[in-house]
């Protein structure tokens, strides 16, 4: 955004508008760097976007439309009811911008500049809307890996969809870059019809993983992150969080391994998206989901909206490596990237 501020005259500068079509958070991205710049922004989200979330980009100063039954029906809406019609309008893309996914690199050029000491890393778990942040994990890749006796061959990428969210798998089953029919899972901020055609590329590599897990998952794996870290953690990033409590991260990159070899193993889990959630929201995902995702292990009936040290840390500019865990449940070092 700032870049296309720059490459204006000063006589269009000042009549400069950001257009951004999103299921939420790149609603918000949209709204706090417009708001920085000083200039207005109208966000175009669809129905199946929460009011939590609509009200957040309203008090960001956006302009907030609510059309559509997904993000591609919002995104067309905005090109041809809103953007068309206003030539100081700038499109500001949720996710299939190569500048987008250059953003998204610099989360794991951080973490191979803070992991350098220890030798690299195995594997990364991300999960996959329109595909930005996977696409910029495998750019960080192919500029930064470099092979060693240890790890000769680059990171494996688990690459984690909500059932019902899943383009980037339904692309691969069908061997074509397809789009799905509707979005019908909870994680709204992952409900992308169809994923940018660079991230279905770089799905088909051999390091690449694709895993589809239940909204039930997704959201126990909120509420057990929630538990075991004091961090709040929307469903769309809740589901990588599943992967590993659920044992798929194994079956992913250490099924052939031994117990001893796969505690060696160093695997990032990217922890982002704290906008659409509260801890009043994890508790109706426990009463509703707990049977159906038992499988990611959440301990304790305690209610999550009466734990007062249960604190909202929204993601920060920037790449925490938040700690490293060897606990049973995981049996490998786990680092947790915040970003």
């Amino acid at each position: 955004m700032r870049s296309a501020t720059l490459d204006r005259d000063q006589s269009s500068l000042a009549k400069l508008h950001y257009y951004c079509s999103s299921g939420g958070n790149a609603g918000i991205a949209c709204a706090t760097a417009a708001r920085a710049l000083g200039y207005p922004a109208t966000v175009v989200i669809p129905l199946s976007t929460s009011s939590f979330m609509a009200n957040r980009i309203r008090q960001l100063g956006a302009t907030v439309h609510q059309v559509g039954a997904n993000w591609f029906d919002a995104d067309r809406y905005l090109k041809e009811s809103l953007l068309s019609k206003d030539p100081n309008g700038f499109y500001v893309p949720p996710f299939d911008n190569p500048i987008i996914w250059e953003g998204a690199s610099s989360m794991l050029e951080e973490v191979y500049e803070q992991m350098e000491d220890e030798g690299g890393f195995d594997g990364v778990v991300c999960s996959v809307g329109g595909g930005s942040l996977l696409t910029g994990i495998m750019t960080a890749i192919e500029r930064n890996h470099a092979p060693s006796p240890r790890r000769p061959q680059p990171p494996r990428i688990l690459a984690v969809e909500t059932r019902g969210a899943e383009s980037l798998n339904a692309s691969l089953r069908e061997g074509k870059h397809v789009s799905l029919p509707e979005i019908t899972s909870i994680a709204t901020s992952l409900g992308i019809v169809r994923v940018a055609s660079r991230a279905f590329e770089f799905a088909q590599e051999s390091n690449v993983t694709s895993l589809v897990l239940s909204d039930a998952e997704a959201a126990m794996g909120s509420v057990r992150f929630a538990e075991d870290e004091d961090l709040l953690i929307e469903v769309s990033c809740g589901v990588s969080l599943a992967a590993v409590y659920n044992g798929e991260l194994r079956k992913a990159m250490g099924s052939d391994m031994s117990d001893e070899d796969w505690r060696e193993r160093k695997i990032v889990v990217a922890v982002c998206g704290g906008s659409d959630v509260t801890p009043g929201l994890l508790e109706q995902y426990r009463q509703k989901y707990s049977a159906e995702g038992a499988n990611v292990m959440t301990r304790g009936t305690e209610d999550l909206a009466s734990i007062g040290s249960l604190v909202s840390r929204r993601c920060s500019v920037g790449v925490d490596v938040l700690n490293e865990k060897e606990e049973s449940i995981f049996n490998q070092r786990i680092y947790e990237v915040s970003c």
